[in-house]
C-alpha cells in the first residue's frame, strides 16, 4: 500500500476544512490523525526510513481507497519534497495558498493563543524574524512556531515542488475559493485524484476559523502595509507559477 496524495500546504490555508470535506468520500481514506508529520520529521533516519511506520496511520483503508494525508508543513519544510518523492514520486500534492499577509497574523494569532508566542505582531513580524534558530529537531531557516513571515514566501516553496514533482501532479487553490466557490473546488479536487465528485458537497459551514484569544484584536493598518511591501514580489511570482487570480491578496484596509 502507498499512500497517493497529500495536502501539502499550507498552514492557515483551509486544509483543515479540505481535510474534513475529503475524508467523507467514500473512494478517499485519511487517518483521523490530521497531520501525521512523517516527512518533515528530523527523527527519522532518511538514510533508512521505516515506512511501514507512516504507512501504519491508513491501515484501516478499504480496499480500491486512495489513502492521503493533510499535514500542511510539508511545503515549507524544505528537505520534505525531496523525502515525499523517494517514497512515491507519482504522488498527487494540493496546495493551498492564502493572502500571506492574512495567514500571518492568522498564524499569529494561533501560536499566542496557544501560549506559544508572547511578542506583539508588529515585533513579531520584524526582529521577531531572529528568532529562527538551527536546533536538532528543526533545519536551517525553519521554524515550526515563528514562521510566521517565512511560510509566505511561496514562489520558492512552490519551485521546490516542481524540482521534484510534474506540475500535472500539484493542484494549486486559492483558499478563498474553498468558501466562496464551495462546490466547484471540490470538484477540481475530485477530478485532479481521479474519483467521483461529491453527489451533494459537505456543506461550507464546516470552515471555521480556529479558536483564538478574543483579546488580539485586528491587525494594524501599517503592519498590513509592512507585509504587503515584502511579499509584493513574491507574490507575482506566485501568481506566474501557479496560474492562479491572486490580484486580491495584499490589500490593505
Amino acid at each position: 500500500m502507498t499512500v497517493s496524495f497529500l495536502i501539502a500546504g499550507v498552514q492557515k490555508a483551509g486544509t483543515t476544512a479540505l481535510y474534513s470535506f475529503l475524508a467523507r468520500h467514500s473512494q478517499l481514506f485519511l487517518p483521523p490523525q490530521k497531520e501525521v508529520h512523517f516527512f518533515d520529521s528530523e527523527k527519522v533516519n532518511w538514510a533508512a526510513p521505516q515506512y511501514d511506520v507512516y504507512e501504519r496511520f491508513f491501515a484501516a483503508r478499504t480496499a480500491g481507497q486512495l489513502a492521503g494525508e493533510a499535514t500542511p508543513i510539508y511545503t515549507y519544510w524544505t528537505p520534505a519534497p525531496a523525502r515525499i518523492a523517494r517514497y512515491n514520486p507519482d504522488m498527487k500534492l494540493i496546495v493551498c495558498l492564502r493572502d500571506p499577509v492574512v495567514r500571518a497574523y492568522s498564524h499569529w494569532e494561533m501560536e499566542v493563543s496557544r501560549g506559544y508566542d508572547r511578542l506583539p505582531f508588529h515585533r513579531a513580524i520584524r526582529e521577531g524574524r531572529q528568532r529562527i534558530p538551527v536546533h536538532p529537531n528543526t533545519v536551517e531557516g525553519c521554524h515550526r512556531v515563528f514562521s510566521y513571515v517565512e511560510r509566505g514566501f511561496y514562489a520558492p516553496q512552490i519551485e521546490r515542488l516542481l524540482e521534484h514533482f510534474p506540475a500535472e501532479n500539484i493542484l494549486f487553490l486559492d483558499s478563498a475559493r474553498l468558501r466562496h466557490a464551495h462546490a466547484e473546488t471540490l470538484a477540481a479536487v475530485c477530478d485532479f485524484l481521479g474519483v467521483a465528485r461529491f453527489g451533494q458537497p459537505p456543506e461550507p459551514a464546516m470552515i471555521r476559523p480556529t479558536k483564538k484569544r478574543q483579546d488580539l484584536g485586528p491587525m494594524r493598518t501599517e503592519d498590513q502595509q509592512y507585509l504587503a511591501d515584502l511579499y509584493r514580489d513574491d507574490s507575482a511570482e506566485t501568481q506566474s507559477i501557479t496560474g492562479l487570480d491572486l490580484s486580491g491578496w495584499l490589500s490593505v484596509r
